[in-house]
């Protein structure tokens, strides 16, 4: 299989994963089937597996330059990706049915950290692949990193105008808002769980920037 070949036939897959259970009802069906627990695991773990044979796929890829990777480009991932993590640890199971990664249920009165960013997880994402594409200026990295920015930032006018259908949700929300910060009765209810999962964020943070190297095969400081 040459490098090509591989790489969008992983792409393609990658992409069927997300879109074809939407189709026909297919998804409803299998979650009537197992349940939604067993479902969404089973559902999260082709998904990465999925993932990581696209980055491998697209690093094995023809080299073909579109610019050149600067000393300096290197820090904008590394600036990034803390926040993305934070965002990824808060978004996962939040209280919120009209976003990656949420649980069906939302009360007005709770936000929680949907006050904050109803979609931690497409802005995570989104800075994930959008930082990663400044250092990566070759074809295959451009199309991958390009592609998983536009989704995630594409999947979030989509998910509102679903809520906007369906409740008031957007009224007591925030694309992205540090304003319940400053409100004591947010911090009452928010704060602690905010803290532990920013401190989870920060860990895996370095967890990440140390085994970059290891796992991806190129070191993430700058030269």
């Amino acid at each position: 299989m040459t490098g090509w070949t591989e790489y969008t036939l992983a792409l393609a897959l990658f992409a069927a994963s997300h879109f074809v259970p939407r189709l026909w009802g297919l998804r409803e069906r299998l979650i009537g089937a197992v349940g939604r627990r067993v479902y969404f695991s089973v559902y999260g773990l082709i998904s990465l597996a999925l993932l990581v044979w696209v980055i491998s796929a697209a690093g094995r890829a023809p080299y073909v330059e579109l610019w050149p990777q600067w000393p300096w480009t290197r820090w904008v991932p590394n600036v990034a990706m803390p926040l993305a993590l934070v965002l990824f640890v808060c978004g996962i199971g939040m209280a919120q049915p009209f976003t990656l990664g949420g649980r069906k249920s939302f009360d007005p009165a709770r936000p929680g950290f949907a006050a904050i960013s109803r979609h931690p997880l497409f802005l995570a994402l989104a800075l994930w692949a959008g930082a990663h594409l400044v250092p990566n200026g070759d074809l295959a990295h451009v199309i991958l990193f390009g592609s998983f920015t536009a989704m995630a930032l594409a999947a979030i006018p989509v998910f509102d105008a679903k809520a906007r259908r369906a409740s008031d949700l957007l009224s007591h929300t925030a694309l992205f808002s540090l304003r319940p910060l400053a409100d004591p009765h947010w911090r009452r209810a928010n704060l602690r769980s905010l803290l532990i999962r920013t401190a989870i964020g920060l860990t895996l943070w370095m967890g990440t920037l140390h085994l970059h190297a290891l796992v991806i095969g190129v070191s993430p400081f700058p030269v």
